[in-house]
């Protein structure tokens, strides 16, 4: 679901339920706050300008406006569940696993851009639930990394998954074939 809700939480419920409709099997959420995934600052190097629709914003204003309130979460794994759906998430740091771990989901996604961030798949992995780690931004090192990480922790319910960082996607970036 990520942002699309635009922090509207019956069009949350919507995105749900036209994903059962659509045969979907799960709908995966993003856990975290503005503050703990980046700062608020107005230099150049938090600014977007890569030719996106989020140009000119800072990424606090992009995390603010694009964050699923934690509020939100538990009842919105209960309606996908009781719709029929798995509900999981990407936590982006250990409070996130924290609170995820409260809500009891089955399983957890790493974000392409975390894959470096070992001390969090440590973590995730750390509580025996499959992983789904996506690799567009991973550098194959980065990913066996990533994997090894989750098997040194003894977790091998590792899965990867292909996507491209590049929002959206220009079809000469998405090169399959990798």
């Amino acid at each position: 679901m990520s942002c699309n809700h635009n922090q509207d939480f019956n069009q949350a419920l919507k995105i749900i339920k036209e994903a059962k409709k659509a045969g979907a099997d799960a709908i995966k959420l993003q856990t975290y706050t503005v503050d703990t995934i980046t700062i608020d600052s107005e230099k150049e190097c938090f600014r977007i300008n890569q030719g996106t629709l989020w140009d000119g914003k800072t990424l606090h204003q992009l995390y603010m406006e694009a964050h699923t309130p934690w509020e939100w979460q538990p009842e919105l794994k209960q309606i996908a569940e009781d719709l029929g759906l798995i509900c999981f998430s990407t936590p982006f740091d250990k409070t996130a696993v924290d609170f995820l771990e409260e809500m009891d989901v089955p399983a957890y996604k790493v974000a392409s851009l975390e894959i470096t961030d070992i001390p969090l798949i440590e973590y995730i992995a750390s509580k025996g639930k499959p992983v789904i780690i996506s690799t567009g931004v991973g550098t194959l090192s980065d990913i066996e990394q990533a994997v090894n990480t989750c098997r040194r922790m003894g977790n091998d319910k590792v899965a990867l998954l292909k996507c491209t960082s590049i929002y959206p996607a220009p079809f000469d970036e998405i090169n399959l074939k990798t």
